[in-house]
């Protein structure tokens, strides 16, 4: 009998991400190598440069403090490391600064490194407060579904729920979150939202915030939760494509050229110039001629000639008509007859 043993935790999974830099400090123009170890196999990764953030602390006001647009995306190889240049950049707010690596998909994972930049203004960062701390307890979800108006185009919405906890010594009133959404590598679009209520220390809380993208959004984004500059937890949300837009737009492309055709040629007809014959026949419409179909009765003659065909033949009349007897039947023509000629040698 076969047994397979289990195998063994991988060798990202065994350590903690880590992140090495090539210097401590560069001027804004220069670059510098950044390397990495532990991190999961072929993973995709941003690297940025962050102000007001340390080790111990992370980046205290998320990716808003950091250079984004001089950012780097690496993808880690087979073992787990990675090594990319990243151009030296001053991020918007002072430092002390680091460089954050961290996942752009998957289960999240970050690691920073200090860093200075060479002339950029240093402020002491704002002091952490001995109050009450909230702790996510419980994974985050997202709540709710998309209906018909979301599948044309309506902005989708969802319904973020988690449980937090008071691990401080005071009780916290009224927190207030800040609800970002993000789109594949780009920095989260935040939104606060105050949730009324007073947690004592050592309390819990289920708290739910609605979160909504905007009109036509589709693809993958992510929703993060942050307090106190801190992010407690992310989730991944996939949005669908609105194809009920796009129906409609294949419709609109049929449906125009269709109508503008038939105004065309409605037009065009209007203005062509009509002889009298079609005026005659544009007013009292077209119509297919009536036929009759008359069959002679058993044992009648041909029909006799219609005064139409006889009008046909002015030179002749009723009584002068040389194929014709006092009956008004064809006769064969006579001997004698002048119209007859006769035989013999010329």
């Amino acid at each position: 009998m076969l047994v397979l043993a289990p195998l063994a935790p991988s060798a990202w999974g065994a350590g903690k991400p880590a992140v090495d830099l090539s210097a401590s400090q560069a001027g804004t123009g220069g670059s510098i190598t950044v390397t990495g170890s532990g991190w999961r196999p072929r993973t995709l990764l941003m690297i940025l440069i962050c102000g007001q953030s340390v080790p111990s602390r992370g980046v205290i006001e998320g990716t808003n403090s950091c250079a984004n647009a001089d950012g780097r995306a690496v993808t880690t190889d087979d073992g787990g490391t990675f090594r990319r240049k990243l151009p030296v950049a001053e991020p918007p707010v002072p430092c002390p600064c680091v460089v954050h690596v961290a996942t752009v998909t998957g289960a999240k994972a970050d690691a920073d490194a200090i860093f200075q930049v060479a002339g950029h203004p240093v402020e002491p960062l704002p002091a952490q407060s001995p109050a009450g701390r909230l702790s996510v307890l419980t994974d985050t979800r997202l709540d709710g579904s998309s209906g018909l108006l979301t599948w044309f185009g309506a902005p989708p919405s969802r319904t973020l729920v988690f449980t937090v906890g008071n691990v401080g010594s005071s009780p916290v009133k009224n927190p207030l979150f800040r609800v970002g959404t993000s789109h594949g590598v780009f920095a989260p679009q935040w939104d606060e939202q105050q949730w009324h209520g007073t947690i004592a220390p050592g309390k819990r809380a289920r708290i739910e915030l609605p979160v909504e993208l905007s009109a036509g959004a589709h693809g993958d984004y992510t929703v993060s939760l942050e307090y106190s500059g801190k992010v407690l937890a992310e989730q991944p949300w996939g949005v669908g494509r609105p194809w009920g837009v796009t129906l409609f737009w294949i419709l609109l492309c049929m449906v125009v050229p269709a109508a503008v055709f038939r105004a065309g040629m409605a037009v065009v007809d209007r203005v062509r110039p009509r002889g009298p014959v079609r005026r005659a026949a544009h007013r009292r419409g077209l119509r297919l001629p009536e036929l009759t179909l008359r069959l002679p009765k058993p044992g009648a003659g041909p029909p006799a000639p219609s005064a139409r065909t006889r009008s046909a033949l002015p030179w002749f009349t009723p009584d002068s008509d040389p194929a014709t007897t006092a009956n008004g039947r064809l006769s064969a023509p006579q001997e004698n007859s002048p119209t007859t000629p006769t035989k013999g040698n010329t």
